[in-house]
């Protein structure tokens, strides 16, 4: 599987099984060009609307709910709007968020960004890392141009990251031009081979439970969306929402659409 993944090079590549515990539909295992992790956001997202897109999973009303088996444990997934090129899935996260251990000063940070330690922000958004089954370090920035301008100096990463709980870096910007809770976001992650991510849904779902810590909103569902992959040329965008119940988290997810772009048949 390890090396299939890295023959296509893409950030993650899914491989599907038949369930192997009861109220599961699928078994499904994600390796990145540097190996297996128990948890990604996005290529379950795509996953399941394959599955759904082509038969596999079947839809009652437009509709399926389902579970897949991972690494991190039970990932129920939502599947909407199918149709023969692609369609909707929204996940739901196995873990509610993690805090990790304190983090990199700004400077440092900024250093390993290519970024003025000013670029980054200071106030109850901070870095910090977290995870929901997948661990990242979340850097706001105090706008999109730096968010653009980021740059990861892979020996600076080393020196800083490589060995953290976190390795894997979020930065973000609040994009006013999508609207007051539209975010503008890139994602690095040297460890595993994956210079820049287009879309990382583990990533965006540990963000949206990041930004429902911060929130004054007491109980309730909030919700945001997230561009992804713009610098990339290769643009997505992700809507994120939490569910909070007297000041507690208690549900997070992500969803958004995914399109069929190829089929075809390796030689092993």
């Amino acid at each position: 599987m390890l090396l299939i993944a890295r023959e296509f090079n893409y950030s993650e590549t899914t491989f599907v099984y038949p369930p192997d515990q009861e109220g599961h539909t699928r078994r499904v295992r994600i390796f990145t060009p540097g190996g297996e992790v128990p948890f990604a956001g996005h290529p379950t997202i795509g996953t399941a609307v394959v599955l759904a897109a082509t038969g596999e999973i079947p839809l009652q009303d437009g509709e399926a709910r389902i579970v897949f088996g991972e690494n991190v444990g039970p990932v129920p997934v939502v599947i909407r709007g199918v149709h023969a090129g692609g369609g909707w899935a929204q996940l739901s996260a196995a873990k509610m968020p993690e805090i990790g251990p304190p983090v990199p000063s700004r400077s440092m940070l900024a250093k390993m960004l290519g970024l003025s330690t000013d670029d980054i922000m200071a106030t109850s958004e901070r870095p910090q890392a977290v995870s929901c089954g997948l661990p990242f370090l979340i850097v706001p920035l105090t706008s999109v141009k730096a968010v653009s301008r980021a740059r990861v100096s892979v020996e600076r990463w080393e020196e800083t990251l490589a060995n953290a709980w976190a390795s894997m870096i979020w930065v973000y910007a609040a994009d006013p031009e999508g609207g007051e809770r539209h975010y503008r976001a890139r994602m690095f992650a040297p460890g595993i081979f994956v210079p820049e991510d287009p879309a990382t849904g583990s990533a965006a779902v540990t963000f949206a439970g990041y930004l429902a810590a911060r929130s004054r909103v007491r109980s309730g569902t909030l919700a945001w969306t997230v561009d992804q992959g713009i610098e990339m040329g290769r643009p997505s965008r992700l809507a994120i929402e939490a569910d909070k119940v007297d000041g507690a988290i208690t549900a997070l997810r992500v969803g958004g659409e995914a399109v069929l772009v190829a089929e075809g048949q390796m030689s092993i």
